[in-house]
C-alpha cells in the first residue's frame, strides 16, 4: 500500500512514471477480472485509490506553481 508521504516525496517525473505504471496495472487487473483470472480482488481498489492520490498531488503542485 502506498502512503501519501511516499507520494509527496517524489518528483514530478517520478509521479508521472508512477501514474503510467499504475494505469498499466489497472488495465491488467481489469483484464484479469474480465477473464476470471483475478485472484487479488482488493488490489483493484488499492490501485484506483493510489492513482487518485498521485493525481491529487500533481494537481496540488500545479495549483501551487500557478499561484507563484
Amino acid at each position: 500500500m502506498t502512503k501519501i508521504g511516499d507520494v509527496r516525496a517524489k518528483s514530478a517525473d517520478e509521479l508521472q512514471e508512477m501514474l503510467v505504471g499504475l494505469r498499466k496495472e489497472q488495465f491488467n487487473l481489469r483484464f484479469q477480472r474480465a477473464t476470471g483470472q483475478l485472484e487479488a480482488v482488493g488490489r483493484i481498489k488499492e490501485v484506483r485509490r493510489t492513482i487518485a492520490r498521485v493525481k491529487t498531488i500533481m494537481a496540488e503542485r500545479d495549483r501551487a506553481s500557478a499561484k507563484s
